[in-house]
């Protein structure tokens, strides 16, 4: 099977499902907008060939690329697992009538208002929210629902540009910041846990999840340069206290139709134990969390949604041993990388829990931690006991830092 990958080595994650169709029997043609000798390893290996285009902004262009390559070569497959170009995929699949998400089916999977039309047609509880495009909707959406509300892109990924608005105040204090941003979506605030519920599906059949909470929550993470943010995936998934998040995501999937590949759903969990709706991409976590599964489950989910997509099938034994969590640690002070306190007693108690440190090495310049989630550093740790990997979580929270100056 030809499969086309778009941005085959980039963001980080691309290489690995890259190098997952390769392994799973794809012949892989890459399509980007780097030269071929600036697609990292292990996906440059992974490629059968390569083209490279201007810019994926210029649409027609691009379309122009895929169906030249099409005249040369059978496709059989579009894959694109970065949420900006997702639509364009599905452009490319109508134009070579191959299967996947069509155009219609892949716009409620970026845009956040279109997507909540869909799901509370469905029946599915999401926060009450306004669709937005100049500061008149803006200040209207926000008098409806009434504060706290949540601004943030239509067609964003993650938490960037979202905002927790709390006052008159704050919403004149962020305005400047949204204009850069075409449209917005206002919802409810809605209190309760940051909860995430991933799926691999083939042919509309649930054949993989996992269960994951962020602590603190996104919005915290991203306005307090102090904290370390964590991802925390659960050893069961299908345990009792999860069962609304995932009755739940069963219904979001089928509400739009997702056929086969990766999911990412966000949820909040309140303190009554309500499961209410955030957001869905069709398309893997990013930040990291698909190793943070892999690590749990002790499988390779890379490979895994390659097989789905490549021959419509999930295999590999899924043994659910561990818990596993992300750390990230931003730098104390500011200017280059100085040292790191607390490292040594790190690996010496969490030695054999520890599957990854990554570190900004000493000499190296400070991350602007706006800018880049992963900051100076990070630690995966896992462990068979809940109780054990949140305390080693928190230790790591509390006494490894980074210092700058």
């Amino acid at each position: 099977m030809n499969v086309l990958m778009i941005s085959p080595g980039f963001p980080q994650e691309m290489r690995f499902f890259t190098r997952g169709l390769a392994q799973v029997g794809a012949k892989v043609i890459g399509i980007g907008d780097q030269p071929e000798s600036g697609v990292p390893e292990p996906a440059r290996s992974a490629l059968s060939a390569y083209v490279q285009v201007r810019s994926f902004t210029d649409e027609a262009d691009v379309l122009a690329k895929v169906a030249e390559i099409s005249r040369r070569a059978s496709i059989e497959r579009v894959e694109c697992l970065w949420e900006p170009y997702m639509v364009l995929a599905a452009r490319m699949r109508e134009m070579l009538g191959v299967p996947g998400l069509t155009v219609d089916q892949t716009v409620p999977f970026r845009d956040k208002e279109v997507m909540k039309q869909v799901l509370d047609r469905a029946g599915i509880r999401t926060p009450h929210h306004y669709r937005a495009n100049t500061v008149e909707a803006l200040w209207e959406a926000v008098e409806r629902i009434g504060y706290p509300v949540v601004v943030k892109p239509i067609a964003g990924a993650g938490s960037a540009d979202t905002y927790r608005v709390d006052s008159e105040a704050d919403l004149q204090q962020i305005l400047p910041r949204l204009g850069r941003v075409p449209e917005v979506s206002v919802e409810e605030f809605v209190v309760g846990e940051d909860m995430t519920y991933e799926t691999l599906c083939v042919d509309g059949r649930i054949a993989l999840e996992s269960v994951a909470t962020y602590e603190p929550r996104a919005l915290v993470m991203r306005e307090n340069e102090w904290i370390s943010p964590t991802t925390f995936v659960f050893r069961d998934p299908l345990a009792q206290e999860f069962d609304a998040g995932r009755e739940m995501g069963h219904k979001v999937i089928d509400a739009l139709g997702f056929q086969t590949g990766y999911t990412h759903m966000e949820w909040y969990r309140t303190p009554e134990g309500e499961a209410i709706f955030g957001e869905i991409g069709g398309r893997p976590p990013g930040a990291r969390l698909v190793d943070l599964i892999n690590y749990a489950f002790d499988i390779d989910t890379y490979a895994g949604w390659a097989e789905a997509v490549v021959h419509g099938r999930f295999t590999q034994p899924v043994e659910r041993k561990y818990n596993a969590v992300w750390i990230f640690k931003r730098a104390r002070g500011q200017g280059v990388i100085q040292r790191y306190e607390g490292l040594e007693y790190v690996l010496a108690e969490f030695g054999p829990w520890i599957c990854a440190i990554e570190l900004n090495p000493i000499g190296s310049p400070r991350r602007d931690w706006k800018n880049v989630l992963v900051g100076d550093g990070m630690v995966i740790i896992r462990h068979p006991d809940r109780d054990t990997a949140l305390a080693m979580r928190n230790h790591v929270q509390a006494h490894l830092h980074i210092v700058a100056g």
